[in-house]
Parts: structure tokens; C-alpha cells; sequence
């Protein structure tokens, strides 16, 4: 495999078919054919299969995508880092919801200004799900929220977020898990960190509502809290940054469920320019609000 292959396999991937990866490549369509086929004869198995006219990864097919990203973006890094010194390449992250919409934003406007060579890619997802697209290289690193499972990871803690509970106000003011009752729970699918701190703090009084409803957004969880259709944890940061607390009642938490430590965590084995840099721009900007802090 070199390459330029990858790269050609990597578009008709990403495009569909021969022609219009042709067309974004500056090649013509049977040069693009021709290496393809090259490529599968090079690997002894079909990377595509015909689908409703467009060309789909085979399964083989899928495999190897994940492998041409790797090696498409260490190329691009190590150009970029022999040639200037600097990061390049591509970075692909994962964060949690209500990180990557009320944390993230000054952390990557910053690392952009400094390091704009480096395209930064960034998905969402649960601390589970993402943890466990980190174990299978989807992503280089991702913004997770404890409890997690850190095995063969290397975590660095860079968030503290505090957790509230919200209740309509049709229900009143909660200050124990019986306050709760029975009633519906608002969250993320299973494998949020922030759902599993509420499940526990509501078994500490054998609490065990009737139904939990799963949503894919703090916006969403928020207008349903609002409508009276349940209860839900979720940051205090999500409440400042949506304007929500005048629609709901905001719950005060125990400090060992509310405080929420958020990890950048990356597979002990990785090495990345681009996320050694991500890395000290984090560390800076923790010192800088300590001190902040302290002053």
C-alpha cells in the first residue's frame, strides 16, 4: 500500500463512486478504477460493494478506512512537523455534549490561532460510547466525564463541572431522592457518567422511577424538564449557557455527586504531535484559572 492509493481509496470512500472522487482528486475516473482494483488485488479482497448506484465499503473495506485515516494523517503530520516544526494534520476528538458546547469553544478558538495547520475533527457521545471509540482508534482522544473506565488509558484532568438537578416547576423543590418518588428520569442514553451519578445517589434511598426517557441533547432534556415530564441532572454550566433557569427549578446536589471531574483521556500507546499540543494549551489554561482563582 502507498499513499497515494490510500488517498484514492479514502475518496471514493468518502464520495460514493468513481466520477465525483475522480472529479476531487483532478484524476481521471479510470485511473481512479485502476487503482483501486490495485489495491484490492495488492490486499486479496473486494474493498467495495455495488449499492443503489453508489460504490459502499465492503466490510474489509470499513477496516481498512480506519487504518487509511491513521496513516494519511501521520503522513500529514510529520510533513508538516519536519518542515516548520509545528503540528499539522488532522485532530479527532471526542467530547461530551455539554463540554464540547460550554468549555471547548475558547480552548480550540486558542488552539486554532496558535496551530492552524491542524484541522480539528470533533464527534459527541456518552463518556462510555466515547471511551470506547478511543480503544478502537476511531478517535485520537476524547472529553469524558467520571466514573469511566480508564483501563490501558492515560487520563489528564482538565474540567470541573458542577451537577444540578432540575425539576419542573409544576413539582417543587427536591432536597432528598425521596422528593423524587416514582417519577420519570430525563437523560442521555446509558453510558452517561452524569446519569449513572443520579441512578446511584436515587439507590442510596432504594428510588427506582417507573420510566427514563433518553435524549440526544441538553436542549431537548431541558424543554421536556420544562413541560413537566420529569427530572434530570445535568451542568450548571448547560443551564447558564441555555437560559434555562428561570424555565425549571434548580436543584442543589450532595458535593460528591455534584462535583464532576472531566478527563481528556488517549491510549497509552498514542502519540501525536497535534495532541501533545492539545495537551500543554489545556495545562496553561488550568494554571491560568487557578490562579485566576487564587487571586
Amino acid at each position: 500500500m502507498d499513499l497515494a492509493a490510500l488517498r484514492i481509496f479514502k475518496a471514493v470512500a468518502e464520495y460514493g463512486g468513481v466520477n465525483k472522487a475522480a472529479e476531487k482528486l483532478h484524476r481521471v475516473p479510470s485511473n481512479v478504477t485502476t487503482r483501486v482494483r490495485q489495491l484490492e488485488e495488492s490486499l486479496g479482497t473486494r474493498l467495495f460493494v455495488r449499492q443503489n448506484r453508489r460504490l459502499a465499503l465492503s466490510q474489509e473495506g470499513r477496516l481498512l478506512l480506519i487504518y487509511a485515516d491513521r496513516l494519511l494523517r501521520l503522513s500529514s503530520e510529520a510533513e508538516s512537523a519536519l518542515r516548520n516544526g509545528k503540528p499539522g494534520g488532522t485532530l479527532r476528538i471526542g467530547a461530551l455534549e455539554s463540554t464540547s458546547a460550554a468549555k471547548l469553544p475558547p480552548v480550540l478558538s486558542r488552539y486554532h490561532h496558535l496551530y492552524p495547520d491542524v484541522q480539528i475533527e470533533l464527534v459527541t457521545g456518552t463518556s462510555c460510547a466515547l471511551v470506547s471509540q478511543v480503544h478502537k482508534q476511531n478517535i485520537e482522544a476524547a472529553f469524558v466525564a467520571d466514573p469511566f473506565n480508564a483501563d490501558h488509558l492515560v487520563t489528564q484532568p482538565v474540567f470541573l463541572e458542577e451537577l444540578v438537578l432540575i425539576s419542573p416547576k409544576s413539582f417543587g423543590r427536591v432536597r432528598s431522592p425521596k422528593d423524587i418518588g416514582r417519577r420519570t428520569v430525563i437523560g442521555f442514553a446509558t453510558g452517561c457518567s452524569y446519569r449513572r451519578r443520579l441512578e446511584a445517589w436515587l439507590a442510596t434511598a432504594n428510588v427506582l422511577p417507573d420510566r427514563v426517557m433518553e435524549f440526544q441533547s441538553y436542549h431537548a432534556i431541558v424543554a421536556c424538564v420544562a413541560a413537566g415530564s420529569g427530572i434530570a441532572v445535568v451542568p450548571r454550566s448547560v443551564i447558564e449557557m441555555t437560559r434555562a433557569a428561570r424555565q425549571v427549578i434548580v436543584n442543589l446536589l450532595p458535593a460528591g455527586i455534584a462535583r464532576a471531574r472531566t478527563h481528556l483521556v488517549w491510549r497509552v500507546e498514542h502519540h501525536s504531535v497535534a495532541l501533545v499540543a492539545l495537551r500543554e494549551l489545556l495545562k496553561t489554561a488550568k494554571r491560568t484559572r487557578a490562579a485566576t482563582t487564587a487571586t
